[in-house]
């Protein structure tokens, strides 16, 4: 079967489009990647706060899909709204990697080990609030740009240290001055971090037929649970919002599934956290994400979720 995946131009993208076409074409298929530039891609000066974030790393990509130009797209996860336009389908969830959120930097060992006032460069609200709340003496700000755009950035002395997923830089091989992982009871990920998703359109059955291999039914599960919280709590992939679900540490058998949640103010660090385990066969995924966002809700979010709607104050280029 002839497949056009449909990606943006990054580096990092790329290397998804091109992981997902190895796959496929182990499978017979004939495979095409076309490059699509995205409002995220254009704007790359313009702070996620003033433009908002609602597809923007999509939009284009599901005209292209919408029109028959390309057949599936390849995303990261976390950029894919939680609902989709009606045409379209996430039809695949393949095995995640490692969804934590990482400090990066060039002189200093971990986040308690950065100076007192240490500049840190994070284009996600999500992070910031998480930052702040844990070390509220440092001074977050806004930092775009692919991969090593910022680690160009980080080496010239711009930060003292940048926040990134760690399956970005585990992808392209470019971990070197990960210095520390941070476990989401005390930072947590993005909804579906580390994870790829395949849209499609919905009536494209040879399409859907052609990559159902590739989905995982362990990652599929985690991450419908974090997006059906995301959802039920309102945001977005640029709220601050972290919403991580996985197997207990403990249970060798992956039966009991742990889902972390947290809601922070950017502007005061101020954070509600929660944790909830459950029987993954007592409980459907949509209803564990549902449960974790009530739990957020009764402990107070609903208050900071309203806050975040604002800009940060300070927050700069």
């Amino acid at each position: 079967m002839n497949l056009r995946i449909g990606s943006r131009g990054s580096q990092l993208a790329l290397w998804q489009a091109n992981h997902i076409a190895a796959l496929l074409r182990t499978r017979g298929h004939n495979v095409q990647i076309e490059i699509i530039k995205t409002t995220g891609d254009r704007l790359q000066e313009v702070t996620f706060a003033q433009v908002g974030s609602k597809g923007m790393f999509t939009k284009e990509i599901e005209e292209a899909l919408a029109e028959g130009r390309v057949d599936l797209a390849v995303h990261s996860l976390k950029d894919l709204p939680t609902e989709l336009p009606e045409p379209f389908r996430l039809a695949a969830t393949p095995k995640r990697v490692d969804p934590r959120d990482v400090l990066v930097s060039v002189k200093y060992h971990s986040l308690h080990a950065l100076p007192r006032g240490a500049v840190v460069g994070t284009s996600s609200q999500r992070r910031r609030a998480q930052l702040i709340s844990i070390r509220p003496d440092i001074k977050p700000v806004e930092f775009r740009g692919n991969v090593d755009t910022r680690l160009r950035k980080l080496e010239e002395g711009q930060v003292d240290a940048i926040l990134l997923a760690a399956a970005g830089l585990d992808r392209l091989e470019k971990a070197e001055w990960v210095r520390e992982r941070f476990e989401p009871h005390h930072f947590c990920p993005a909804a579906g971090q580390g994870s790829l998703g395949i849209e499609t359109r919905k009536d494209d059955a040879a399409t859907l037929g052609a990559i159902a291999f590739l989905d995982d039914a362990a990652t599929s599960y985690a991450v419908t649970a974090e997006r059906a919280a995301l959802a039920a709590l309102g945001g977005g992939c640029q709220v601050p919002i972290g919403i991580h679900c996985r197997v207990a540490p403990q249970d060798e058998a992956g039966e009991w599934q742990e889902i972390f949640g947290v809601v922070a103010d950017p502007a005061t660090g101020k954070a509600i956290r929660a944790h909830h385990e459950a029987r993954r066969s007592s409980i459907g995924a949509p209803a564990l994400g549902q449960l974790m966002a009530n739990k957020l809700m009764k402990a107070g979010a609903r208050e900071l979720l309203e806050a975040s709607q604002q800009p940060p104050a300070g927050a700069s280029a």
